[in-house]
């Protein structure tokens, strides 16, 4: 019981954490500053997490329900973490440096590491359950 609630908190923390990202999102798209960079590449990212967050959000009342969601929502964090480690290694062999790097590596890290230390496995059905017929949608 103390693990769901701890993944509780941490959902309800992560996703909010993604969903305040909407407001970056609608302050960048506002005021067209993805022009003035010429990186379109910022708005989409922000679009993408901001609907993770919400997911996220939505999970935290059965997340026995929406593993799929969180595990989602733990290796997207952890592959965005890998690719921006790539690039910091990439940039400091150019002589170069990452404007954000390493802790923006080390908390989409920790996030990923966490929710997957979080999510319990999935129980299995016990031996003698009868396995349903699949549903299928009446027309």
């Amino acid at each position: 019981m103390k693990r769901e609630r701890a993944l509780q908190v941490v959902l309800v923390l992560v996703g909010s954490f993604y969903c305040f990202w909407g407001y970056l999102l609608f302050d960048d798209l506002w005021h067209s500053r993805w022009l003035s960079g010429h990186s379109d590449v910022m708005p989409m990212f922000l679009s993408l997490n901001t609907a993770l967050g919400v997911c996220l959000l939505v999970a935290v009342n059965q997340p026995a329900k929406h593993r799929l969601m969180i595990a989602y929502g733990a290796w997207s964090s952890l592959a965005h973490g890998f690719t921006m480690t790539i690039m910091s290694a990439q940039a400091v062999a150019h002589g170069m440096h990452r404007k954000d790097s390493p802790q923006d590596i080390v908390i989409f890290g920790v996030i990923g590491v966490t929710l997957l230390a979080l999510l319990r496995a999935k129980q299995p059905s016990p031996a003698g359950a009868p396995i349903s017929e699949p549903r299928v949608a009446e027309r």
